[in-house]
Formats: structure tokens, sequence, C-alpha cells
């Protein structure tokens, strides 16, 4: 896929510059955040935030959906539940600020797309294709309600899942991980081409695995949005009737010892060898009709990531430890109660293995998404 190609080929490129050649230990977190906003962007849009991570732009989209997904949270507002506190909101005004300043930039993106449509020069993408079909019955508010799912969406779960992973892929176990990840790597792509293959294929079960593990593991939407019943529900002897409010645990689901042997251990291995169709891996995507929508694609980024970064780097800790990742699963977010996973600021150590390779492949890839 041509956008994950370019976005990953610019975060590990940048990520090359920061740390000086990896001499420099550096946070991950805003790297991959512009990683999985792009890619959003630019199947939405056709539009790509074309800087350096501190352009306002990025900074201000990361910023205001993470208030959002923390207004959003199932455990922060009581008059969810409570109809009497309604009377005396507790954060109207800010909502408002934030509800007004998401506005502007959606607003922005849109109307820089119809301005390139308007001008012949839009490419391929979602939104684009419903306002020039003329046979679309999507309205301006539902065709929003879309675009505003897909940059929302994309900074919910593969910058979390990513930056953890590096997070403990840099850990004392994290090592042999990589080490393995690396060995089997160039087992089944001994020529070195597994950066333009990983592209079209998953052909190394290892970081299927490992892909796997880390949604598993560190859980991005710990407590799913709540879903509301159409029809009745018998469960053993009880009947829960239509119009009841569920909420599904994800968390415990994932940490279930009846499903998953040894459940806080961090384990890709358990994933290798198990037939398809034996069960629900995972419910980092939720599960039913109302399941995450775009699992193939994070899917898609997530393997894409972790393959070239071990490719391209050993991931080693920080050299100074206070700057050593929280791996706990509950503890490594910096807000408890927020809606989604909210990495605690950290640093590790990128560690070029072969920069010869490493400047060919990104030298290829540049190539191949120069039109982008």
């Amino acid at each position: 896929m041509p956008i994950i190609d370019l976005e990953s080929t610019t975060s590990i490129k940048e990520l090359l510059a920061d740390s000086k050649d990896g001499t420099v230990d550096i946070d991950p977190n805003p790297y991959f955040q512009r990683f999985a906003l792009n890619t959003s962007l630019t199947l939405n849009y056709g539009i790509r935030i074309d800087g350096s991570i501190d352009d306002e732009l990025l900074k201000e989209i990361v910023t205001v959906e993470r208030a959002v997904s923390n207004f959003r949270s199932t455990s922060n507002n009581w008059q969810d539940y409570i109809p009497l506190l309604r009377l005396w909101p507790t954060s109207n005004s800010q909502s408002i600020e934030f509800r007004e300043r998401r506005d502007k930039y959606m607003s922005k993106l849109l109307e820089m797309l119809k301005e390139r449509i308007a001008n012949g020069t839009d490419k391929p993408c979602i939104t684009g294709n419903i306002i020039k079909d003329p046979e679309a019955k999507l309205n301006e508010a539902e065709c929003k309600s879309i675009c505003l799912t897909m940059v929302s969406a994309g900074l919910d779960t593969v910058p979390g899942n990513l930056i953890m992973g590096i997070a403990y892929l840099a850990s004392e176990h994290g090592q042999e991980i990589q080490a393995r990840a690396y060995e089997e790597i160039m087992k089944v792509y001994p020529d070195g081409d597994a950066w333009e293959k990983c592209l079209v294929e998953e052909k190394v079960p290892y970081i299927t695995a490992l892909v796997k593990e880390v949604l598993r593991f560190f859980i991005v939407i710990p407590i799913c949005l709540p879903r509301v019943s159409i029809k009745d529900i018998t469960w053993k002897d009880s009947v829960i009737p239509a119009g009841t409010t569920f909420f599904m645990n994800a968390y415990a689901a994932n940490y279930d010892s009846n499903h998953f042997k040894e459940p806080f251990e961090f384990r890709p291995e358990r994933y290798l060898d198990v037939a398809d169709g034996t069960g629900t891996p995972h419910y980092a995507y939720g599960a039913g009709s109302r399941m995450c929508a775009g699992s193939h694609l994070a899917n898609r980024e997530l393997f894409t990531a972790f393959l070239r970064i071990i490719s391209a780097f050993t991931i080693v800790p920080a050299k100074d430890r206070a700057d050593d990742p929280v791996l706990d699963p509950i503890d490594c977010t910096d807000n408890k109660t927020s809606l989604t996973l909210d990495p605690r600021p950290f640093k590790v150590g990128f560690r070029v293995r072969d920069r010869a390779k490493l400047d060919q492949w990104i030298r290829e890839s540049d190539e191949r998404t120069k039109v982008l």
C-alpha cells in the first residue's frame, strides 16, 4: 500500500535524523501519531501533513482529539448515567471549546479538498469520491461525520499500540523478542527485500504474532463505548430486555485466564501455530457487528511498521533510566480515566543495524512514493 510505504518511511527517516544516527534517545510518540494520522488523512482527503513532527496542525489535531476522547470516556461523564447531574454540567465550557477547535480544522481539511477538486488537483480519496459522485445519497452532515470518524479513529488505536510495542521491545525481554523477530524476517527474506514485500504480503508469522500480542496486552480501549440492545436477549434463566445499555470490558476479556494462558506475560508465541477459526484472538477492536471497521487497515499499518522498525533498528533502553517506559498495561497510560490509551512519555534508543541497507530501502521507497 503506497500510503503506508510513504508514512512508515517518513517516520523512520525522521527517527534516524533526530536520533543523530542512533546516538540520541528520543520519544517515538509524535512520529507514529503522525504516521497514523497521515494515513487516515490521505485515505479520506488525499491530503497529508507534509511537515515535521512539530507541525502546528498535527499538534492541534492530536491535542483536540485526545481531549475529546477524554470527554467521551465511559467513566468521566456521570451525567450520562445520573440525569439529575445534567442540571449542573461540569465540563460544558471545555467541551464547547474543543468542539469549536475541532470544527475549525475539520472544515479546513474539507475546504482544502473541495478547492483541489475545483482545480482538478485532487487525489483519489473516500470523501472526494463521495463529493464527485452524482448518485451519492449522503448530505453534507453525513459526509462530515465520515470525515470525523476517519480523523479520530486513526489516532485512537494504531499510535498507542505501536508506541507501547516499541516501549516493550526496548525492555530486557524485548531484546529477546527483537532478536527472534529479526531472525524470522531474515529467514523469509534473506535477500533483504522484506522492506518492500511487507507492503503486499504477510509472510513472517512471528511479526503477525507480535502485532496480536501487542493488541492484546496493551488494550487501547479497555472499556468499549456503550451499545444498546435492539431486542430481548435470553441469558441462562434471565431475559435482558431490548433497550439495555451494554459495556464490554475488553481489558478483562484480553486477560481472561480461561482463554489466555499466563495472560499477564507478554508472549507473542501464544499466537503461533494457532489454527484459524479457533476463536477471537483478542478484543482490541471490539466484537460483533459494531467492532472496528478499520481493523484490517490497522493490522496492515502495525505489521508494516513493526517489520520495518525491527529490520532497520535495534531498539534499546534509554541511557537515562528515568526515561524508561512504564510497561504495566494499566499504569502505562497517562490518564487512566481516558477512553483510549495515552502512553506516558518515555525515550528509547534506535541503533541502526545496517546503514547502507537502510539508506537503500529509503531511496527505493522515496522513488516509489514520489507521486503521492
